[in-house]
């Protein structure tokens, strides 16, 4: 890939982003804070699904499979 079109693209990424979020009209010091803002909250949220999803998956897992029963071992005698 031509490096000068990835960095166009990054470029025109992250002018579509001031758009959208609305801070192509803040200040620069205004446009720090937000950033950071958002930056810190989406990474406490990327962390909290890292570490609490897994545990709840196998706890449901647990709870269905003891109301449905253990489907993985067959119950055929020889």
């Amino acid at each position: 890939m031509n490096v000068r079109y990835v960095k166009d693209y990054f470029a025109w990424l992250y002018y579509q982003y001031t758009i959208i979020s609305c801070c192509a009209v803040l200040e620069p010091w205004e446009r720090s804070m937000f950033n950071t803002i958002l930056l810190t909250i989406v990474g406490m949220v990327v962390y909290t699904a890292y570490v609490f999803i897994p545990i709840h998956i196998r706890l449901a897992w647990e709870f269905f499979s003891e109301i449905f029963g253990d489907q993985s071992t067959s119950s055929v005698s020889n």
